[in-house]
């Protein structure tokens, strides 16, 4: 247990530093695409490098939806997400450090800072906010169960689930900044402090939401048929 939370903890800092530290350092150079890309690229390394030793969730919505979906134990989930939301703070604040070296510097408008109204890039409201977050969620979870439940994808679980965070990013940048991860909206909003703590109830709701129905869904998709009262095909039989 030791060694697979230190892995979730160690990946969602990698997630945090590769992701909104990009965002933050480096945005104006990259644009949305490049931020994108950046997140996608540090869940596709690190569950490379980690998913062998915890399974490279790195995200509580992650976790929660993969106990849903039966592939977690249920003792796994509070001490994965508790290493999950620490590593994202130290990320953050190893952040912070870096960005206060330009006097230029402002933490309120570009600390990677997720937020709906106000706190949205583009001024998308709750209702916006709330349907992206749980619809892109419940869809990365169904992208994650369905690559990991067959051993002819799972050795390529990592690119899939990598591309699959940046289509969401290029997606949903303009309208929450993007989470679908509560510990990378934690860790920025703790150092922030702000309207960003004060809006991090819902990127804690939504993800958490879209992850139990894509895990939900993803098992529904990904159990055999017999398991769930479907009598299977039988070759050459006659139709009923």
């Amino acid at each position: 247990m030791l060694k697979r939370v230190l892995a979730e903890a160690l990946g969602t800092f990698w997630l945090v530093l590769g992701g909104c530290g990009t965002a933050v350092l480096a945005g104006s150079h990259v644009g949305f695409g490049g931020v994108a890309a950046a997140f996608g690229l540090t869940v596709l390394t690190g569950a490379f490098a980690l998913g062998r030793i915890s399974g490279g969730h790195f995200n509580p919505a992650v976790t929660v939806g993969l106990w849903a979906a039966g592939k977690t134990g249920s003792g796994d989930v509070v001490p994965y997400v508790v290493a999950q939301v620490v590593g994202a703070i130290i990320a953050a604040w190893v952040i912070f450090i870096i960005a206060s070296g330009n006097p230029a510097f402002d933490i309120t408008k570009g600390f990677a800072l997720n937020g709906y109204g106000a706190g949205s890039p583009d001024g998308y409201g709750l209702t916006a906010a709330l349907v992206t977050e749980v619809v892109l969620t419940a869809v990365f979870l169904v992208v994650i169960v369905g690559v990991v439940s067959s051993p002819a994808t799972a050795p390529f679980a990592p690119i899939a689930i990598g591309l699959a965070l940046t289509l969401i990013h290029l997606i949903s940048i303009p309208v929450t900044n993007t989470s679908v991860n509560p510990a990378r909206s934690t860790g920025v909003a703790v150092i922030a402090q702000g309207l960003a703590l004060g809006q991090l109830w819902l990127f804690w709701v939504a993800p958490i939401v879209g992850g139990l129905i894509g895990g939900l869904v993803g098992r529904f998709l990904t159990q055999p048929e017999a398991a769930i009262g479907v009598a299977p095909t039988i070759p050459g039989a006659p139709a009923e």
